[in-house]
């Protein structure tokens, strides 16, 4: 094999001064820890918090959740004074299916897309793996969707410009749960934004193998956030796609994709092979492999050029996309 894919100068230098208790490989053994960790650095803020001084009018839904399951938790967030209906971005956090939350990623959010574009944003307190294992954590998403979708009028929105958005693990959720709408028959999506999306279960890809370690994750810990989402199930061939959408074979009829990767990720060919199966699906992706970024790219080098670029390309599909859609 090669040698790695080289980061960006702006990249690198970031990558180089992550602490190195960042770059261990994350195990059953050490995930507790590694939760721990993981919150503390990212502290949930308070609803008066995430309102920015009455910029955003924020609260926490609590709505029901799938046949057997407990009640999901939306947190809605919009800007204050905007009269609705408003287009609805439907966000589901990252963190390897095993950490994260809904409102630590708010903020960025809020600052990039809701009050550029004119979004409300419901932000998805899915159950987190090995505790709750597949389709439980995509169930909680589909079950939000629709009652979104089902009570739009009460939220200030249009049914009709949902856009379901994702990153890492949440951007790989935002994958399955447009699969899992389209083939239930369930609420219209206008749109999936999948930023860094992890859709490939199998682990081997090439880009996988050449920057494993050398990016900010590594395969143990893929294995690890793989096999806490699928528990017993890991590796087997009737894994449906909704647990892993690189399986789906047939990805026609779904919503117009805005796919992006960096080329120093490991997710780096798992996404450019989603792309390439939706156009050859006769399906509409829009593909950004931003040279020499990593994993996580944007939070880690906020202020490189290529995080500046990537921001900009997104916001305009975005603006696009609303512009193409009924009453846009």
């Amino acid at each position: 094999m090669s040698g790695p894919t080289p980061f960006d100068p702006e990249v690198a230098a970031v990558v180089d001064a992550v602490d190195r208790k960042w770059r261990e490989p994350i195990t059953s053994e050490n995930l507790a820890a590694r939760r721990e960790q993981d919150a503390a650095s990212r502290p949930r803020p308070t609803v008066e918090e995430l309102s920015a001084g009455g910029a955003y009018a924020v609260e926490e839904l609590r709505v029901p959740g799938p046949p057997g399951g407990p009640e999901v938790t939306l947190v809605s967030a919009r800007p204050a004074g905007l009269e609705g209906p408003l287009p609805l971005l439907y966000y589901l956090h990252g963190g390897a299916m095993t950490m994260g939350n809904a409102r630590s990623v708010l903020p960025t959010v809020l600052r990039e897309w809701a009050r550029p574009l004119g979004f409300a944003v419901l932000s998805v307190e899915y159950r987190l793996a090995p505790e709750a294992r597949y389709p439980e954590p995509l169930e909680d998403c589909y079950a939000g969707l629709v009652w979104a979708a089902g009570h739009a009028a009460g939220l200030g929105v249009d049914p009709g410009r949902i856009v379901v958005a994702g990153k890492s693990a949440g951007g790989g959720l935002a994958a399955a749960l447009a699969l899992l709408a389209r083939d239930r028959g369930g609420p219209g999506v206008l749109g999936q934004l999948l930023l860094s999306p992890m859709l490939d279960d199998s682990l081997t890809t090439f880009s996988a193998r050449q920057m494993s370690g050398v990016d900010v994750s590594d395969l143990v810990s893929h294995e690890t956030a793989w096999r806490a989402y699928h528990g017993d199930l890991r590796r087997s061939p009737d894994l449906p796609p909704y647990a892993a959408p690189a399986r789906a074979t047939d990805l026609s009829g779904l919503p117009p994709a805005y796919v992006e990767v960096g080329s120093a990720e490991m997710f780096r060919d798992e996404g450019v092979a989603y792309a390439n199966g939706i156009w050859r699906a006769g399906g509409r992706a829009e593909l950004h492999v931003w040279a020499g970024a990593c994993h996580g790219f944007d939070g880690l080098a906020r202020h490189a050029a290529v995080t500046r670029d990537a921001r900009d390309a997104r916001t305009r599909w975005l603006r696009r996309l609303l512009a193409q859609a009924p009453g846009g």
